[in-house]
């Protein structure tokens, strides 16, 4: 890696993949067979993205003793079904092939299971394309210790990327909160669920509408990385 190549960390669903259904379906259905109401479909799609356990208690409003269940129930869904009704958005493929071509390292930090994120990475083809991939802790039980969240997951990636220096891609206001934490920009995704406004409340450095722009934008923070690197150095403090 060159001292101005600029990794990027990803986000998981939502930014590279689609759900199509596959989450708020899943999540309706482990209501449903709990005999709880199911959210309308506007605060189904607001959960995905933030923890899981978080989104059921608070969203979802489900109880906490029903809580393992409903984690369970969802997962027997997501695996057996879920997953296939995902796809990629478009032109993340184009993105990561290129980006593999150039040599630039890429990760995924997300707030899904780490085990369960590389499934679904690799159900589509592109696990191999990242040098890490973080998310949180495996066992979701309330019982379980908890995961360390998205500044941690981010933080993660990064000490496997071997750098401080990276750009977040994200589509919810966490992933632009944990890249901040960590000293990172972070680019705002529109393909994916964030409200209108949450993420340039958030603090992301620029919101895209394509996977082109997308690639450009990053471009463009690598260049004001480079252009700062140069200015330090010419100053003689590095």
């Amino acid at each position: 890696m060159t001292q101005t190549t600029v990794p990027v960390i990803f986000d998981l669903d939502g930014t590279l993949v689609d759900p199509a259904g596959g989450i708020t379906d899943g999540i309706a259905a482990a209501l449903r067979k709990l005999a709880l109401p199911v959210p309308s479909q506007d605060l189904l799609d607001a959960m995905i993205g933030p923890k899981l356990s978080d989104s059921l208690l608070n969203v979802a409003m489900v109880p906490a003793d029903l809580l393992d269940d409903a984690i369970r129930l969802y997962r027997e869904y997501y695996v057996t079904t879920g997953i296939g009704q995902g796809r990629l958005y478009p032109g993340i493929m184009d993105v990561l092939d290129s980006f593999a071509a150039a040599g630039r390292p890429v990760a995924v930090a997300t707030q899904k299971p780490e085990g369960l994120a590389r499934t679904v990475l690799e159900h589509h083809g592109i696990a191999s394309l990242f040098q890490s991939i973080r998310g949180s802790a495996d066992d979701e039980s309330a019982a379980a210790a908890g995961p360390v969240g998205k500044t941690g997951i981010i933080a993660a990636a990064l000490r496997d990327l071997s750098t401080h220096h990276a750009v977040m891609v994200g589509d919810r206001a966490q992933d632009v909160a944990g890249a901040i934490a960590n000293g990172l920009d972070c680019i705002g995704v529109n393909w994916g669920f964030a409200p209108n406004g949450e993420l340039q409340d958030a603090g992301a450095v620029t919101l895209v509408d394509t996977a082109p722009d997308l690639v450009a934008a990053i471009e463009r923070l690598e260049a004001i990385h480079a252009a700062a690197m140069s200015e330090v150095q010419n100053d003689g403090t590095l």
